[in-house]
């Protein structure tokens, strides 16, 4: 019997479960190692935040997908992957064998400093931003670090959540550096002029600030400690390297997509929706292995869509050097949100 063991239950591998429904048979094992036996859509977070959405709207149910794949889901944290002897040991000590390993582990907060709340793994971050809501000051002063999309989509929902309640508090934004376009970058310090939200730019944060009630951390992505441990060739922030295959350069036998994979040649932003482009070609590549095919390449886009959500029903759309904004904006992203949610229902 050959065994498949996928690693992590992010935006690849649940699309990988949808696409192995009726390809399982009794010579293949597939194991699904997560933590937990849900997936919160990251698209979708900041909805939940401003009250748009309930938490579960967000939550894509691996048990479920699991079982009708015909998959083994193993809930547990993976502490190390050892490529050599190709197995997977988990923090309670069990250890996994494979024939054949997927790694779509994601990826932690870069910097992240003692005292502040990281924004990943989003069930986590949810907790927290509950209890600041029902046991915190009534008007909380609220500190974010990192102003890419996920800070400043964070930065405008807890603003408006805030506004909403009715009792005040107020929400600083720290930049180390502009990652948009200038039409965009200017649509955004806009809307978040709008909101009263203060955004310091240029200012890189190594602790967190007296006179904040929270500090929430949404910097961009730093590879997990145990994949440059694991024997699998990385690239020089830590990433596994994989090949237009999404395989590994060093070890065949072990696939990456999303935010755990850098793409040999190629820099690709650390995005849920390279992670949702390289699904289909990862869900074919295992099936063909497993079958001693030959692989496909996977070919990334040269622009995606951006939607940026406002706090409110209101976003920011662009797409290479194309912007605007509206309430039809908010509108398009929901229905794609919803739209994607749904094939996992």
């Amino acid at each position: 019997m050959t065994r498949l063991v996928l690693l992590g239950g992010g935006h690849a591998h649940a699309l990988v479960l949808l696409r192995f429904r009726n390809f399982i048979s009794a010579s293949l094992k597939v194991s699904l190692v997560t933590p937990g036996p849900v997936h919160v859509y990251s698209g979708m977070v900041p909805g939940v935040v401003a009250g748009h959405y309930a938490a579960a709207d967000a939550q894509i149910g691996l048990a479920q997908l699991a079982r009708d794949a015909g998959a083994e889901l193993i809930q547990g944290r993976v502490l190390r992957l050892d490529a050599g002897a190709k197995r997977v040991v988990l923090e309670n000590g069990d250890a996994i064998p494979y024939d054949y390993a997927s790694l779509n582990l994601g990826s932690v907060p870069d910097g992240l400093v003692a005292s502040a709340i990281a924004v990943k793994p989003f069930e986590g971050f949810f907790t927290r931003w509950r209890e600041l809501l029902e046991t915190g000051p009534m008007a909380p002063r609220i500190a974010i670090v990192g102003a890419g999309a996920g800070g400043v989509e964070l930065a405008m929902a807890m603003k408006f959540a805030l506004d909403r309640r009715g009792t005040g508090g107020s929400v600083v934004l720290f930049s180390e550096r502009n990652v948009f376009p200038s039409t965009v970058a200017g649509r955004i310090r806009n809307a978040l002029g709008r909101f009263s939200i203060e955004l310091r730019e240029n200012t890189p944060a190594v602790a967190v600030e007296p006179g904040f009630d929270a500090m929430f951390w949404v910097t961009g992505a730093a590879a997990l400690p145990m994949l440059r441990e694991s024997g699998l060739k990385t690239d020089a922030r830590g990433f596994v390297l994989v090949d237009a295959c999404l395989r590994s350069v060093s070890h065949p036998d072990v696939f990456a997509a999303g935010d755990t994979a850098s793409l040999e040649g190629t820099a690709l932003p650390k995005s849920g929706v390279y992670a949702v482009r390289q699904a289909p070609v990862l869900a074919e590549n295992l099936k063909r292995v497993v079958r001693g095919m030959p692989m496909v390449d996977y070919v990334p886009q040269k622009a995606s869509l951006s939607l940026i959500s406002c706090g409110g029903k209101y976003a920011i759309a662009s797409r290479g050097a194309w912007s605007a904004e509206g309430q039809w904006a908010w509108w398009w992203k929901d229905w794609l949100d919803r739209r994607w949610i749904a094939r996992f229902r």
